[in-house]
């Protein structure tokens, strides 16, 4: 490359930086597939024998924060967070390297053992979580013991019932991350404080 190729390149390269704040995202997020049962699934996702407790203990082992998220087949909701929100770098970066994901099929058949030990399809997991909506993100707690003979309604620490714009959609991944729901910040107090520090005063939704 001459001279003037390398000079035009750092050109393009700086004036990204001075127009956005930060450099150019250069790498590229692999898509989503669609399965068999209709729902978007990640490669990252958490290859899982859907033993909660298992994977709460493996997740808290590699330092990461257990996440099980709930939809269903045709939900143009659940294939927007899949699709254009886990597919923006930032957000993918952030997520897969501090969560894990179990992803469970608001009807589905395949046996899941709760925290508490006990054993059902998908589908009546959903209904003794109360879960209503797709999709539907339950957040964990970061150790075993917080779980110890609870059902998941009884131990989650947030939930997002329903699709949010990145801003928030990230801002409550940061806030579990971060312990808001023990430091006693309101999550909506946390996104408006977020988007005070980093000047960009946008919608939360």
């Amino acid at each position: 490359m001459g001279s003037g190729a390398r000079l035009a390149v750092f050109a393009l390269v700086l004036f990204s930086f001075l127009a956005t704040g930060r450099a150019p995202v250069a790498e590229s997020v692999e898509q989503p597939v669609l399965g068999d049962n209709g729902l978007y699934h990640h490669s990252w996702f958490l290859d899982s024998f859907l033993d909660l407790k298992d994977d709460l203990t493996s997740s808290s082992e590699e330092g990461k924060r257990l996440v099980v998220m709930f939809e269903q087949k045709g939900c143009i909701y659940c294939r927007k967070i899949q699709t254009e929100i886990l597919t923006d770098p930032k957000i993918n970066a952030y997520v897969r390297k501090h969560f894990d994901i179990v992803q469970l099929d608001l009807w589905g058949d395949r046996e899941v053992t709760d925290f508490d030990g006990e054993a059902m399809p998908e589908k009546s997991l959903a209904r003794k979580w109360r879960v209503m909506f797709t999709p539907t993100i339950v957040f964990f707690p970061d150790n075993a013991a917080a779980v110890e003979e609870k059902s998941g309604i009884d131990v989650a620490v947030a939930s997002m019932p329903g699709a949010f714009g990145k801003l928030t959609f990230l801002a409550l991944f940061e806030w579990v991350k971060e312990k808001g729901y023990e430091s006693g910040e309101h999550f909506q107090k946390y996104v408006i404080r977020k988007m005070e520090e980093s000047g960009t005063m946008q919608p939360t939704n």
